[in-house]
């Protein structure tokens, strides 16, 4: 009896499983840049995790004193890709930070009676504002 050569087979690594799933090269990195987005997702969820939880310590990894703003925005940044955005609270109005119109005349009124200042409220832009220079005197007799 002869021996068959045993054939081999080649592991496939993570870009050549993709590669074989599609053979469109846009596909293809649609795919690659949803997994390196939630690579990213999964990193700064588990730094914010561990900016606010205190560690056992048994196991011996010192507090890390940390602010997670920008951890928080990275986070934020790719919940933003997938669609995801945080919740308004009710009674909050549009892009306008939550302030209505009413709110934004009343607290001007309000002002106006407290200090004596000026207000001016824009609402058009693009506006340049500029000095002009001091009238130059002719020294010509």
């Amino acid at each position: 009896m002869e021996k068959k050569p045993e054939e081999q087979v080649k592991k496939k690594g993570f870009l050549g499983r993709i590669k074989e799933a599609t053979d469109d090269k846009q596909e293809q990195l649609e795919i690659l840049s949803t997994f390196v987005r939630l690579g990213i997702l999964v990193w700064s969820g588990g730094i914010l995790t561990l900016a606010y939880i205190q560690l056992p310590p048994a196991l011996g990894i010192p507090e890390q004193k940390l602010d997670p703003t920008f951890i928080a925005s990275v986070f934020t940044g790719v919940l933003a890709t997938f669609g995801v955005q945080a919740a308004k609270k009710a009674g909050e109005g549009g892009g306008n930070g939550g302030i209505s119109k009413a709110d934004v005349e009343r607290l001007i009124e309000a002002a106006g009676r407290t200090a004596p200042s000026q207000t001016i409220r824009l609402e058009q832009a693009p506006i340049v504002i500029k000095t002009d220079g001091p009238p130059v005197k002719s020294t010509i007799n």
